[in-house]
């Protein structure tokens, strides 16, 4: 069969079901995917819980514990925001696929898929944007102190929101409520009239996903982490490996969280047969969990590791549940997962690698 590209750009990064538009081709039964869609219906409303969960509490710390005048605190808040928005489209796509059929009208087709696509980019984006940031802090930490004030992070997220909203319009003017021969009512990209999107531009979709929004991101990442791993392993720090392995663990994470997916995206923009479509259905449905998967681990590498979400959080066991009163101590050295750099000519230290 011959794929068409819009369809195809829309499962690979939205997961919905990807149906030729063709006219001369004929339609790909692709049922017992979707079959097996289903039967992950109930991952995507776990992954939704313990996302949810995660987010909001690194979201009430935010605004009871700390100030937003920070500029890690501003990009954490806007991270947090980006999970939940993106996290807010899966009950839909949750109850889509257990019913094998779009129950909630065009103009929610169009709401959803254009959240799913915001929160998707600019969490990635907000995420590398955070890396830099501990990057600046740590591998120049004096200088950069002149650069990361509340002005360059309200300018860096606005930009990030920006680039976002911008990547969005393609899937928001195209993806609609549309009749399928197999499966009814499907909510997906329903064709691209050439008076609003142009070949090159339909086919630029999967590599635009994967330099922008995946090579770009990962390399800064490995990029910074590298650095900050030679700065600390040269410091005099005396959990120096400790920190090491650490920030091993989260460029590792990242990249075998999102590569299988993007690798996914890439075979399915290519011309293949049907047999071999079914496969990557079956491919993308497994990758595209792992993807989510990262979304709920977010807050604990990009907060919980650090001494003052720490003693934050112990505070809220405290006062929510007394019963632990006695087992969660406050500025506990032994139980506490971070590292300080002392950096030269500062009073103050740098977590890492919150």
């Amino acid at each position: 069969m011959e794929m068409d590209m819009n369809s195809s750009f829309g499962e690979t990064t939205a997961g919905y079901l990807d149906y030729s538009s063709e006219t001369d081709a004929p339609l790909c039964n692709r049922e017992t995917n979707h079959d097996f869609g289903v039967k992950l219906s109930t991952f995507y409303l776990l992954i939704f819980t313990l996302s949810v969960v995660g987010n909001s509490l690194v979201l009430y710390i935010i605004f009871k514990f700390e100030k937003l005048n920070t500029v890690g605190n501003i990009f954490l808040l806007n991270l947090v925001v980006s999970d939940l928005i993106f996290m807010s489209s899966l009950p839909f796509w949750a109850v889509y696929h257990h019913k094998s059929s779009w129950i909630f009208g065009r103009v929610w087709c169009k709401i959803v898929g254009s959240a799913y696509f915001l929160g998707f980019y600019s969490s990635i984006l907000f995420l590398t944007l955070l890396t830099f940031d501990r990057y600046l802090a740590v591998v120049y930490a004096v200088p950069s102190t002149r650069l990361r004030r509340r002005s360059y992070a309200l300018a860096s997220s606005a930009a990030v929101w920006g680039i976002s909203l911008l990547a969005c319009i393609k899937p928001f003017l195209l993806y609609d409520q549309a009749e399928h021969y197999y499966q009814g009512l499907v909510c997906e990209e329903v064709g691209t009239p050439e008076s609003i999107v142009s070949e090159e531009l339909e086919l630029s979709g999967p590599y635009l996903q994967l330099g922008l929004f995946f090579l770009f991101p990962l390399i800064v990442v490995f990029y910074c982490y590298v650095r900050i791993a030679v700065t600390v392993i040269s410091s005099r720090m005396t959990n120096k490996y400790r920190t090491v392995r650490l920030i091993f663990v989260i460029v590792l994470l990242f990249f075998a969280c999102w590569t299988p997916y993007n690798v996914v995206v890439m075979l399915q923009a290519a011309e293949v047969d049907c047999v071999e479509l079914r496969k990557l259905d079956y491919a993308l449905h497994v990758t595209r969990m792992v993807t989510y998967l990262y979304f709920c681990i977010n807050p604990a590498f990009y907060t919980f590791v650090g001494r003052k979400f720490q003693n934050h959080f112990r505070i809220l066991l405290q006062k929510h549940m007394p019963c632990l009163k006695n087992h969660v101590s406050i500025n506990g050295s032994r139980t506490l997962s971070h590292v300080r750099i002392p950096q030269v000519g500062m009073t103050s230290q740098t977590d890492v690698p919150v």
